[in-house]
């Protein structure tokens, strides 16, 4: 049996950890990846729809955890969508829920969700592999990393017209959704050290797997050179995270998870708006009584739970910093671009926002980053003008 093969990975402790292809191990052949996409975010961005995007992304993730409960499976946030793999005996019932998914999707945002299915054998045998290591957030939450081409490979078949018919999964019924434990209830939040940097990076190919990941070291390690350690990039500070007394601001997670019908929807904002007043009333009053806040814990917490960078074949960071280091970082991004090592997209946010998954309040969950503009929609927008350059450049030589 597969099925434990997540769980069982050695845990890295270290994001650097992740340019080590030692850290890897591939996925077993019978298990199934699976690709979530919102087409035609750009535009839904551009329309100032970013946090529906972020919420349609995270509802991907939140349903097909919900399916695996106690199995342990990997996945990667985008934004936009999210890249996750099952088990055999998962697989059925995770294509199930986020066709619902898709279908909830349409009908409350009027997004096109695609759910694309690719077995890891057929990955393999086209000459990619998905190489996975587990990277621990804190000790409750591993995320996963992904390397090998094998995830990038499954992108392209579910956006590709000529061939997203043989993988896609239809939409299907909104009601079957299960969406316990997604939560959008944060206002945006000013990042801790100056502007949000969105940022992805992808080497290009090198002559070996080993010489991609030292490519990525390098930019891992020219980023703590500008920044410093990780808590000084860090987009977060529990200090700058309110609960959201913006009656707007809630109202994507009710259309989401309130049921069908306007009323059903206004009673469930109208319960986490409620909830949202109440945690800031409590925080008030244990201050009042000189005692540790609750609140300010569980902010801290979430602050360690908070999934601002990650890799799935593309580097993908939210970096926070002043304007003098963002403008370093990308400098020096453009010479190694220059150099042909690697191309990358950038967006920077004056603010950051959160999409959260959260199953118990003091425990496990994770917190989804992104620029609150839709940061990383427009930076994935840069890093596709920045290929179509290169590829008309090289058409010209």
């Amino acid at each position: 049996m597969t099925t434990s093969f997540f769980s069982q990975l050695p845990l890295l402790t270290k994001f650097s950890d992740i340019a080590d292809l030692t850290a890897y191990q591939p996925l077993p052949d019978d298990w199934t990846v699976i690709v979530c996409d919102v087409r035609g975010s750009t535009r839904a961005v551009a329309e100032g729809r970013y946090k529906e995007v972020n919420m349609a992304g995270a509802a991907t993730i939140t349903a097909a955890l919900n399916v695996a409960g106690g199995i342990e499976i990997p996945f990667v946030f985008g934004g936009d969508g999210a890249s996750l793999a099952v088990p055999p005996e998962l697989t059925e019932s995770t294509l199930r829920a986020l066709s619902a998914v898709s279908g909830l999707a349409q009908q409350a945002f009027n997004l096109e969700l695609r759910v694309g299915a690719v077995p890891a054998n057929a990955i393999v045998q086209a000459g990619y592999q998905v190489l996975v290591g587990r990277l621990a957030l804190n000790q409750q939450v591993a995320q996963a990393v992904f390397s090998g081409g094998g995830m990038s490979y499954a992108e392209r078949l579910v956006k590709d017209e000529e061939t997203a018919a043989e993988v896609l999964v239809a939409p299907g019924n909104p009601d079957e959704a299960n969406l316990s434990g997604l939560e959008c209830r944060w206002n945006t939040i000013p990042p801790a050290h100056g502007a949000a940097l969105c940022l992805l990076v992808q080497v290009l190919p090198q002559a070996n797997p080993a010489s991609t990941m030292a490519v990525y070291r390098m930019v891992i390690d020219a980023i703590e050179h500008i920044y410093g350690g990780d808590q000084a990039y860090h987009p977060l500070h529990y200090s700058r995270m309110q609960a959201s007394a913006k009656p707007v601001a809630l109202w994507p997670e009710a259309r989401l998870r309130g049921g069908v019908g306007r009323m059903a929807q206004l009673a469930y904002w109208a319960q986490i708006y409620g909830l949202n007043l109440g945690v800031r009333g409590y925080r008030w009053f244990q201050e009042l009584l000189g005692e540790d806040p609750w609140w300010d814990r569980y902010r801290q917490h979430v602050v360690t739970a908070a999934d601002y960078r990650k890799y799935d074949d593309v580097l993908r960071m939210i970096i926070s910093g002043d304007d003098e280091q963002h403008a370093q970082l990308l400098a020096w991004l453009e010479s190694r671009a220059a150099a042909g090592e690697l191309v990358f997209g950038a967006h920077r946010s004056p603010e950051v926002m959160l999409t959260c998954v959260v199953f118990e309040r003091m425990g496990r969950q994770i917190h989804f980053v992104d620029g609150a503009d839709g940061g990383f929609t427009l930076a994935a927008l840069d890093l596709k003008q920045r290929l179509r350059q290169m590829a008309l450049v090289s058409s010209r030589e």
